[in-house]
């Protein structure tokens, strides 16, 4: 990336965070899905199928311009597998158009050079690979044997910025994979982050000595920032629970390719309300609505933009 594209994001993501202490009252980072379809049939995924058509452009656009209404301030795509949208370029140029960052989630199968190229010239500011093994195996083909080619793609083309997240947990067949995928992305100069394998309700098996040892071996090492949130990934493994505020539904959306709102991937139907109803009004009631799946949640996205209101507004159980 040259000088002046990080200089430019740097300044935006300052302004994000800034506009994100200084007010709750907008959405700071909204997923959306431009296409249900993936290629992949990850065991632990239940995000995808194999038939659905792309969500149309004209139908993204319009979804992207609600979200600029509500003050989103980044916008994220993710699936399906994004880049199975013929499209997608359109789409990035579209959320940057309306002022908003954008970023995609991709297992990465579909990058090529010029694609890369492409979604440089469309504006994209981030960009996250899932690798969770060394060698494909029945629960995931994001493999770092397959996916190895398409990062020194990334390295020499990329104009944006380039993560990769490993996993780590039960489910996972050899956790000393983890700390090898750390290792690759640190080579090609990229960031590392770590995910746990979760189930289908979003929430952790704690984890034994065999995959603790691997899991802290693998952690990203060094100055600590806000994006890395360790320590309550760090509790889940343990078997502890978190004690925080969830704000999805207000500060986090998690848009699917029907446009409905929910919590999150693993929250549908919560609230499930359509996009283009959505108000600010349904976003108070979310931002103060005490979720129970909070204390063992492993949604590492909610967690880290619930952390801008951590210090204010109380949460309450809207039984009460």
């Amino acid at each position: 990336m040259g000088i002046r594209k990080k200089l430019s994001l740097r300044w935006r993501e300052v302004r994000t965070c800034i506009h994100g202490l200084l007010s709750s009252k907008h959405v700071i980072l909204a997923h959306i899905v431009p296409t249900r379809r993936c290629n992949l049939a990850c065991a632990y995924c239940n995000e995808y199928d194999h038939v659905s058509s792309p969500v149309p452009t004209e139908v993204m656009f319009r979804r992207i311009d609600l979200l600029a209404k509500l003050g989103t301030s980044i916008v994220g795509m993710t699936g399906g597998e994004p880049l199975m949208h013929p499209e997608l370029d359109a789409i990035v140029r579209h959320i940057r158009r309306r002022g908003m960052m954008s970023g995609m989630i991709t297992n990465g199968y579909f990058l090529t050079p010029e694609k890369i190229e492409a979604l440089n010239e469309a504006g994209l500011d981030y960009l996250q690979i899932s690798i969770d093994n060394i060698e494909p195996d029945d629960v995931s083909k994001k493999s770092l044997k397959v996916l190895d080619k398409k990062l020194q793609m990334l390295a020499d083309h990329a104009e944006f910025n380039v993560n990769i997240n490993s996993v780590v947990g039960a489910g996972v067949r050899d956790p000393k994979d983890a700390p090898a995928i750390s290792r690759r992305a640190e080579e090609f100069g990229f960031s590392h982050s770590m995910g746990i394998f979760r189930d289908g309700n979003g929430g952790v098996q704690p984890f034994n000595d065999r995959i603790l040892r691997a899991y802290e071996q693998a952690k990203p090492k060094g100055r600590r920032s806000y994006a890395r949130m360790d320590w309550f990934q760090t509790r889940l493994a343990q078997g502890k629970s978190n004690e925080w505020r969830c704000r999805a539904g207000a500060r986090y959306l998690y848009i699917c390719e029907e446009g409905l709102v929910h919590y999150c991937t693993q929250k549908r139907g919560y609230p499930g309300v359509p996009l283009e109803n959505y108000t600010r009004a349904n976003m108070r009631k979310e931002y103060l609505t005490k979720k129970p799946c909070a204390p063992y949640c492993a949604i590492s996205t909610a967690l880290k933009i619930s952390v801008f209101d951590r210090w204010r507004d109380p949460q309450h159980d809207p039984t009460d």
